[in-house]
């Protein structure tokens, strides 16, 4: 395993639409293993093929109980509203408010080729959403009705910790 190079926003692979999987290898095994080793050394919940400059239709979602390999991710049901911060390992130190589904089912293959469905609330709807949109292109920049200032991102987190 081997940690990969996270790329950042105004890279053009981060535009692209994304192949999907079709040989399920050793080549893919290895990728999804760098994946998690790179979203972990990274401290993420999330993290895209994309964001590593491959272009193919591969997440890595943490679940909290485990890290969700996603080949060939779709959202297949979606309800309900949350309303929260959201961040990005390939747009770093800036976060925006984004409104998404709060709960999500998807289906995906995993590293052999197998479907499964996955269902998450809250936090784990909103990493659905937003790695799948890696998949086509999109970055959550474009769905933030309001991107914090540093200001407000530095009184949010100096309130926190006034709170502990």
């Amino acid at each position: 395993m081997a940690l990969r190079k996270i790329i950042v926003e105004g890279h053009p692979t981060l535009r692209k639409k994304s192949r999907p999987v079709e040989k399920f290898d050793d080549r893919l095994a290895t990728l999804i293993d760098d994946m998690k080793e790179t979203l972990v050394d990274a401290n993420g919940v999330g993290l895209a093929a994309p964001q590593v400059a491959i272009l193919r239709r591969i997440c890595i979602v943490d679940n909290g109980e485990e890290l969700l390999e996603l080949v060939n991710p779709e959202i297949i049901e979606q309800s309900g509203e949350q309303d929260g911060l959201e961040g990005c390992l390939s747009v770093p130190d800036k976060y925006g408010r984004v409104k998404r589904p709060n709960y999500v089912k998807i289906k995906a293959q995993d590293r052999h080729g197998v479907w499964h469905e996955y269902e998450g609330t809250e936090l784990v709807a909103r990493c659905f959403c937003h790695e799948i949109e890696h998949l086509d292109g999109h970055l959550y920049t474009e769905k933030a009705y309001h991107m914090l200032t540093d200001e407000e991102y530095e009184a949010l987190f100096t309130d926190d910790e006034e709170d502990a």
